[in-house]
């Protein structure tokens, strides 16, 4: 009785222990079978488990665990796959490699997985920016896009808003997309001045006044021009003066002026009256 009892707990332990160690099952998991034939093809290996050969007569033969640090997920596949290595600057290992599961790496703080398989770690892109894989870092976000999350694209701000009553308010930035309100639109008042267009005869008698007035002012300066042009080019009349010598007479100088007709009549009368006046003052 108590060796029974040991056994079943040796082999409790065994089982335990080959859990803990990832430890599979062998052979082909799922196979078929034709008529007249002692042998099975094996369509699915056990999980961890490569295909050796198709078909045979034990299952368990058709397929063989992956080596240590290698791993399969293709349960048809005739080869394994190496395990992942965790030895990035910013990786650490997360899960280990099993024989039908790749090792599980993971980035710490301020790091995010390169790829799918987190084979590297690229800097974390903070809001406004967006993750370059090519050259695993972050640029700030072209204009006219914005990003409001940790590591994403930048995408584009809004050109136009859900509503019809609505209109784009404010513009977008690096951490925001473009915002939508009611814009009080205020459209100014033209007031317009009634015109109206002169008829054809209007325009043809004030086209001609115009002109009327014009030839005259032109006559009217030829004319002036013409007057003062003869007062310039006018002789002057020459005033002689005759010096007589002297006498015993009083009067010991003639003025004998050339003047008009009029002027020479009125001189006459003057010389008369003259000699008149000197008659007079002579002794008897």
């Amino acid at each position: 009785m108590h060796l029974v009892l040991r056994v079943l707990s040796l082999s409790m332990l065994t089982l335990s222990c080959l859990s803990n160690t990832g430890e599979i099952e062998i052979g082909c998991g799922q196979w078929t079978t034709s008529a007249g034939s002692t042998d099975v093809c094996c369509e699915r290996c056990n999980p961890g488990n490569r295909l050796v050969t198709r078909c045979g007569p034990d299952p368990k033969k058709l397929c063989v665990p992956c080596g240590n640090e290698t791993y399969t997920t293709d349960s048809s596949s005739h080869s394994c796959h190496r395990c992942t290595q965790c030895v990035g600057g910013a990786q650490f290992l997360k899960k280990a490699c099993t024989k039908s599961k790749d090792t599980e790496c993971d980035c710490m703080a301020g790091f995010r997985c390169g790829d799918d398989h987190c084979t590297f770690c690229v800097e974390e892109c903070g809001k406004g920016q967006e993750p370059l894989p090519a050259a695993r870092s972050c640029r700030n976000c072209p204009d006219g896009t914005f990003n409001d999350q940790i590591h994403e694209k930048c995408k584009s701000w809004r050109i136009s808003c859900p509503h019809p009553n609505e209109h784009i308010v404010t513009l977008g930035d690096a951490v925001s997309n473009s915002k939508c309100g009611i814009a009080n639109i205020v459209t100014p008042e033209v007031n317009t001045l009634p015109t109206t267009l002169p008829d054809h005869e209007g325009l043809v008698w004030a086209v001609s006044t115009s002109f009327g007035v014009f030839i005259i002012l032109i006559i009217l300066f030829l004319v002036i021009i013409t007057k003062k042009k003869q007062e310039k080019t006018a002789p002057k009349e020459p005033t002689l003066i005759v010096l007589t010598p002297p006498t015993d007479e009083p009067r010991s100088l003639i003025e004998i002026s050339f003047h008009n007709p009029q002027q020479e009549q009125g001189s006459n009368s003057e010389i008369l009256c003259s000699q008149d006046s000197e008659t007079k003052l002579l002794p008897v």
